[in-house]
């Protein structure tokens, strides 16, 4: 069904729950933290008098017995068959059906029988013609982004399509897009190709977007928030003053170079998420991840514990370097320097990047069940592990590091009673206490934990209090240790 002149629109956008999200490792509260930013970003190119209305199928039910004049439907690799059906259904009944996200754009062939049209590529610049086409009866079979990308001039994000109820974070922010980077594991080349990579708001227009969200606590969703500096100094330069609290990404030698995380740290930022990755150059070197050759972790994480912020660590194990060890030593590691929490994977060769075509090249991938691409099973053959001591590795690591032992090991790595327990709570609350969280999530309260977030987040640095004796905290450590051992085979 085609819409046609000027008549309003009764329009759906859909995001399907991943895989992941209905398995038996499934951890509500990691899939109820942020709202589908980017079809909310979409919905904001509707004219005034259109009907819309977001449906997240993780934080609510899907129902399909509707008839909408136009379905947009956003699509990552394990949610793709789940997209599929949900896109076939709706054509089955006449109704027009868009396909878009990083998998479309990835493998267009594979996702064009399930849409009446499909975007390739970021939807900024793309979205609005296809409207223009659709309302005028001539919508074309695919839009691909190419020249022309920015962000200049986006009208609001349409945050009333939102049910903030729903979501831990509803305060997350993109105020760019793409990432300066090449790594070889990354979606990102695929989905940014044939023109810019990494591009950003004016400053302005961020700090407007930021003054319109309520509360204080934010959540940056960009790949790489410091990626520009002159950008990222700016932005931070405008929120002095504005009393936010807030987290975000950057990269190890982003966080090295220059002041630009002093000024992120004087402007509110207390958690940040740190791409580690492995610990071994020769990794580093075969997956194009540059920026971390050669670069001192362990003052990256001095530094930023000086400055009060926590580190969510992003690990990946399986790369060919990685043999029987690399489990315990990254574990190891990421305990004694601190690492507030961490986030392990499984080396995934997405479709569309340079590992998944060397991969292919060199016939080691063993599945394309698009279910299993979630980071936690292996889908090609490692060069020195076996798949089962890999698979049996990584969920050692995942429990190692959050036993209680750990996260009190890791919170004395702070020098002050206060870091200690900001670092303590933290990674307690995040991991040790799922029957609260699903609870919160069922009652739709979620949004009452903002304010205990805030009070976690707010400033330490090493000058707030004098270094406090750890040796009763240690003890303790150490007793823990001894009766919650779980050593790795």
């Amino acid at each position: 069904m085609i819409a046609t002149g000027s008549r309003p629109l009764k329009v759906k956008f859909i995001l399907p729950a991943l895989k992941e999200a209905t398995d038996p490792y499934w951890r509500p509260i990691k899939y109820s933290l942020f709202p589908p930013l980017g079809l909310a970003t979409l919905a904001a190119y509707l004219s005034p008098g259109d009907e819309a209305r977001i449906v997240d199928e993780h934080v609510e039910p899907l129902v399909l017995d509707d008839e909408p004049d136009l379905v947009v439907i956003q699509v990552y690799i394990t949610n793709a068959y789940r997209a599929y059906r949900i896109a076939d259904h709706y054509m089955s009944r006449g109704v027009f059906v868009c396909l878009g996200g990083l998998h479309v754009t990835s493998l267009p062939e594979e996702a064009a029988p399930h849409a009446n049209a499909i975007f390739l590529g970021p939807g900024e610049q793309i979205f609005p013609q296809f409207l223009a086409d659709f309302r005028g009866g001539t919508p074309q079979r695919a839009y691909v982004s190419r020249s022309g990308r920015s962000l200049q001039s986006l009208p609001p994000v349409r945050r009333d399509l939102i049910w903030r109820a729903l979501y831990l974070v509803p305060n997350s922010i993109v105020v760019t897009r793409g990432c300066p980077q090449h790594c070889d594991f990354c979606y990102k080349d695929a989905f940014f190709q044939g023109g810019k990579g990494f591009y950003t708001q004016r400053v302005d227009d961020a700090l407007a977007e930021i003054a319109r969200l309520p509360g204080r606590h934010l959540y940056f969703l960009d790949d790489h928030l410091l990626g520009d500096r002159r950008f990222a100094e700016a932005l931070f330069a405008g929120m002095k003053g504005m009393r936010r609290l807030f987290q975000g990404a950057a990269t190890v030698d982003s966080i090295l170079r220059g002041n630009t995380i002093e000024r992120a740290a004087e402007a509110g930022l207390r958690s940040i998420f740190v791409g580690f990755e492995t610990l071994a150059p020769e990794n580093l070197r075969r997956s194009n991840k540059r920026q971390n050759l050669g670069r001192d972790y362990k003052a990256v994480t001095e530094r930023l514990h000086s400055l009060g912020i926590m580190i969510n660590g992003s690990f990946v194990f399986g790369m060919d370097d990685d043999g029987d060890d690399v489990f315990r030593r990254t574990v190891d590691w990421a305990v004694e320097q601190g690492v507030t929490t961490a986030t392990f994977h499984i080396q995934t060769p997405y479709p569309g990047t340079q590992l998944h075509a060397r991969m292919l090249r060199e016939g080691r991938i063993v599945t394309n069940d698009w279910n299993l691409y979630d980071t936690r099973h292996v889908v090609y053959r490692p060069a020195q592990l076996t798949p089962e001591a890999l698979k049996r590795g990584y969920d050692w690591a995942y429990g190692e590091f959050y036993r209680w032992a750990s996260i009190l090991r890791g919170s004395l790595r702070h020098g002050t009673l206060k870091h200690q327990a900001k670092h303590f709570f933290y990674a307690a609350g995040w991991r040790k206490f799922e029957p609260l969280w699903d609870w919160l999530i069922r009652a739709r309260q979620l949004t009452r934990m903002t304010p205990l977030l805030e009070a976690i987040l707010s400033r330490v640095t090493a000058a707030d209090a004098e270094a406090q004796p750890a040796a009763k905290l240690q003890r303790v450590a150490d007793d823990l240790s001894v009766v919650s051992s779980r050593p790795y085979s």
